[in-house]
């Protein structure tokens, strides 16, 4: 029978795994997907504790999650498109500053 518990600890390792991917990493698109996991623990707990207490609260939060890493996706890929094009890497160590050094006066 899987308990309360074992969803809480999958939820956690998934979130520990998303955040050392966030601190440890220094590509874009590999923090990015770091973020995303961190996202789906969160939501994997709200319905944990949905179908644990029995009302559709935890359900509807991570609904609104579910849709607010959906519009990060659609952003943050496109920002990083755009960085890649215009500097031609999505390293964060070489993105240190956000104006273009080519076009300063």
């Amino acid at each position: 029978m899987i308990t309360l518990n074992h969803y809480l600890v999958l939820s956690a390792a998934l979130f520990v795994m998303g955040f050392a991917g966030v601190v440890l990493r220094r590509n874009a698109l590999v923090i990015f997907m770091s973020i995303e996991l961190m996202l789906n623990a969160v939501n994997l707990s709200f319905v944990a504790f949905s179908r644990q207490f029995g009302n559709l609260d935890g359900q509807l939060a991570s609904f609104f999650v579910i849709v607010l890493a959906a519009a990060e996706a659609a952003i943050g890929l496109a920002i990083i498109v755009l960085v890649f094009r215009r500097r031609a890497t999505v390293q964060t160590t070489a993105l240190n500053t956000l104006r273009d050094a080519t076009n300063a006066s």
